[in-house]
């Protein structure tokens, strides 16, 4: 950038353009720094309930003005673009917003593992894991509109919303009315590892934070259950299995 700009006044086309991608990403992280103090100050739960409320607020507010100024309609709550596009177009959206939240996990793994290790990144991980993993299944829940309770049926259903039903091939095996088998067939970051000739990633210590805590903010009933996980043996026809289920 030249030595000239003093203001945002003084910047170029382009440099206007990038520093609105980098307001974008501020106001993403400071979304996120409201949500975890709160969280910290208050605890989790009056956390999710004051986030439904200050998303769905912040979301209209800044979608009507964005609307508004490039130039495209909100129909109930939607931009139209996205609801005039086929939906094989808005499929490939959704696996394309999915497989970039796994590009964004890896390279927050990858950026602390080179600058401070593999255990750090680890630790960092399933840590973040135990923070996302209720909340993926909150955002789950709302938007399935599941009850408090929900039950082995709701976690089944939910299991098929989340960001990694989208990415990879799963199977849900009934065991009975309140016990379900889950396996992940086909694992985006495992077949990866594959194809290069290295080992499983040994994720069943994340595995046993993410999902424990999906399942019980699903239902605070289900218990989980690890039936194998990297670094454990395994089978050719997946690559970690969980039991979930209701004891009566």
């Amino acid at each position: 950038m030249s030595d000239n700009v003093e203001t945002q006044k003084d910047l170029n086309h382009e440099d206007t353009a990038r520093l609105i991608l980098d307001m974008f990403h501020r106001t993403m992280v400071h979304h996120t720094l409201w949500f975890t103090e709160v969280r910290h100050q208050m605890g989790t739960e009056k956390a999710l309930e004051m986030l439904k409320t200050a998303w769905e607020k912040s979301y209209g507010i800044q979608m009507k003005r964005l609307s508004k100024i490039l130039g495209f309609e909100m129909k109930d709550g939607i931009p139209a673009p996205m609801l005039n596009m086929s939906k094989e177009s808005l499929d490939e959206l959704l696996n394309t917003v999915a497989v970039n939240w796994l590009a964004n996990d890896g390279v927050w793994f990858q950026s602390v593992e080179f600058n401070q290790g593999m255990i750090d990144a680890k630790r960092c991980n399933d840590s973040c894991w135990a923070h996302f993993s209720p909340f993926e299944a909150w955002s789950i829940k709302n938007f399935l509109g599941l009850p408090e309770n929900p039950g082995i049926e709701g976690l089944k259903k939910a299991l098929n919303f989340r960001l990694y039903a989208t990415i990879n091939t799963q199977s849900i095996i009934d065991e009975g009315p309140d016990c379900i088998v889950f396996q992940m067939n086909e694992c985006r970051v495992q077949v990866a590892r594959k194809r290069k000739g290295l080992d499983d990633y040994p994720c069943k210590s994340v595995g046993n934070v993410e999902y424990p805590y999906f399942a019980r903010a699903i239902d605070k009933r289900i218990i989980t259950e690890c039936i194998g996980c990297p670094p454990d043996e395994h089978p050719d026809e997946w690559y970690c299995a969980w039991r979930f289920k209701i004891e009566k």
